[in-house]
């Protein structure tokens, strides 16, 4: 009898290697701030309801995520059309969002990336007025205007607020500042993480500051933003990039990925960001309640 129960443990242990080693592993990759995380681990989530051995690596700065994925240390990341373009690609030209997607497409694929059907939504930048300031000068709806505003309220020291990254960048401040020939320099700015400049303008402490189009702080703040009425800013759409080689041994990945997509625009990602950073629920609790709400996903 202990031989047969013996016997048959083994069978049923190589049985559940043999299914486990079925799932094809694939190596999710996300950059350190809240929308990327919630996006990996959707995605990761999602894809283990198909069948997918899915593990997610976060906290990656662009460059070092970009550089795993070329060098096959990650198989799939959810990329920004306008970071590809511009800095990995270092293109300057103006692009509207169908030709940014098609030039980063063609680019990328240069490298062994390829970019799936993107989402309904781009997080490009954007100037924001707090509540007070939006109140005090209603006549403030573009960044030109913001422009005239902060020159006219010189004697008051109006300060802007930027995160470091976007005040360092040639293609970020600096550009910004060429476009729009802004009064903007050390006297007035004032560089931080990204998160307290959400915080500086929820307290008034700034005139305004810069933001993402999709992050939930605005509705939560009360935060106006600007029109960017000499497009400065680039395309942002989002979508899954995936090595061509990881592709090429799971074709169906692009169609199981298409609904998935489909479902992300501006206001649905505003509201997963904001069950974060305003609610402080868990990213795992947030994407497990998106999935249960989207039910057909789970179908394949």
């Amino acid at each position: 009898m202990k031989t047969i129960r013996f016997l048959l443990g083994c069978v049923l242990l190589c049985a559940g290697i043999a299914h486990a080693a079925e799932k094809p592993l694939i190596r999710i990759g996300a950059r350190v701030f809240t929308e990327q995380t919630l996006l990996a681990e959707i995605t990761a989530q999602y894809l283990r309801t198909q069948g997918y051995d899915a593990q997610v690596t976060g906290g990656l700065g662009s460059n070092l995520a970009r550089s795993a994925q070329e060098t096959g240390q990650l198989d799939l990341v959810w990329e920004y059309t306008g970071v590809s373009l511009v800095s990995y690609n270092h293109v300057t030209e103006t692009l509207d969002s169908q030709q940014s997607l098609a030039r980063v497409t063609e680019l990328d694929a240069k490298k062994g990336l390829t970019w799936l059907s993107p989402s309904k939504f781009s997080n490009t930048y954007a100037l924001a007025l707090p509540e007070n300031i939006a109140a005090r000068y209603p006549q403030i709806n573009t960044i030109s205007e913001l422009d005239t505003a902060l020159r006219n309220a010189a004697n008051d020291h109006p300060l802007v607020a930027l995160d470091t990254e976007f005040a360092n960048r040639s293609d970020g401040l600096a550009g910004m500042v060429k476009r729009y020939d802004m009064d903007l320099t050390r006297r007035n700015i004032r560089q931080m993480d990204a998160g307290l400049v959400y915080t500086a303008l929820r307290n008034g402490q700034v005139f305004a500051g810069l933001v993402y189009t999709t992050d939930g702080r605005l509705s939560a703040f009360k935060l106006k933003l600007l029109a960017d009425d000499k497009h400065y800013f680039p395309d942002y759409t989002a979508a899954p990039v995936v090595r061509q080689a990881y592709l090429d041994t799971h074709p169906q990945l692009a169609a199981q990925l298409k609904p998935l997509a489909d479902l992300f625009d501006d206001e649905t990602m505003r509201q997963l960001n904001a069950r974060v950073d305003v609610n402080h629920e868990s990213p795992s609790a947030v994407a497990a309640d998106f999935l249960r709400q989207h039910p057909l996903l789970s179908i394949h």
